[in-house]
């Protein structure tokens, strides 16, 4: 989604096509890199620029997108830092709603993504959500789930992309939105076909009211047959 918003954009400044791209690579997590008209082209995060050595010092002249709940692509070519592209998601307007209602129910919840940290709490902050798991790469996410489960929670994990699939797998329930990937589909326990958030907690709705009642069900059959054999067997 990141490099089809920016490619998108490119293009739409340029009468021309855009340049192809040579050796191409990427860092899971971190960002990728590749050679463009002959030059060696990096995007991605402040601190993977740093590890690659390249002096990122330009950018604390620069606004702070992440500050801005957007993802923040640092652009360097030939080892010189041209800027920052700042890449806002569209939240899904009923997400405020939708984690009042949670959390009204008694559910913690909680926020897991590979964005940066200032990124994450502004994002986490306008829906409500009070606990963040911030920076954690696509590898991490099962991990953090696990550690969660070792605290003695029951988790619930809701994700779209390839890199939830993981963490769909190992969450106590997996629910996958629907317009998501194949992958976090074909990983998840549930999926919400219409892809409303709306939907989750009326999945955990519908699951109790359905526990409820197979409990009934099997109170009822359990007194029907304590009464009725003894009155077959003609113990009365």
């Amino acid at each position: 989604p990141l490099a089809r918003a920016v490619t998108a954009y490119a293009q739409q400044q340029s009468d021309a096509p855009l340049p192809p791209v040579e050796d191409f690579s990427y860092a899971l997590g971190r960002g990728v890199r590749g050679t463009v008209a002959g030059a060696a082209v990096v995007c991605g995060s402040r601190t993977w620029l740093r590890e690659l050595g390249i002096d990122t010092a330009a950018l604390t002249a620069l606004p702070d997108l992440r500050a801005q709940a957007k993802t923040e692509l640092c652009v360097a070519r030939g080892g010189v830092v041209l800027g920052t592209l700042g890449i806002a998601d569209t939240r899904k307007s009923e997400a405020a709603a939708v984690v009042a209602q949670l959390r009204a129910a008694g559910k913690e919840v909680w926020m897991m993504t590979g964005d940066h940290a200032r990124t994450a709490e502004a994002i986490a902050a306008e829906v409500g959500i009070g606990h963040v798991l911030s920076e954690v790469r696509p590898d991490e996410k099962a991990a953090a789930i696990e550690r969660l489960r070792a605290q003695g929670k029951t988790v619930c994990m809701v994700g779209d992309g390839i890199n939830d699939a993981p963490a769909l797998t190992r969450a106590d329930i997996g629910i996958a939105i629907g317009a998501g990937t194949d992958v976090a589909i074909d990983a998840a326990d549930v999926v919400l076909v219409n892809s409303h958030l709306s939907d989750v907690p009326a999945a955990i709705r519908l699951s109790r009211a359905t526990l409820r009642n197979i409990h009934e069900n099997l109170f009822w059959a359990f007194l029907y047959n304590t009464i009725g054999i003894p009155l077959a067997a003609g113990v009365f």
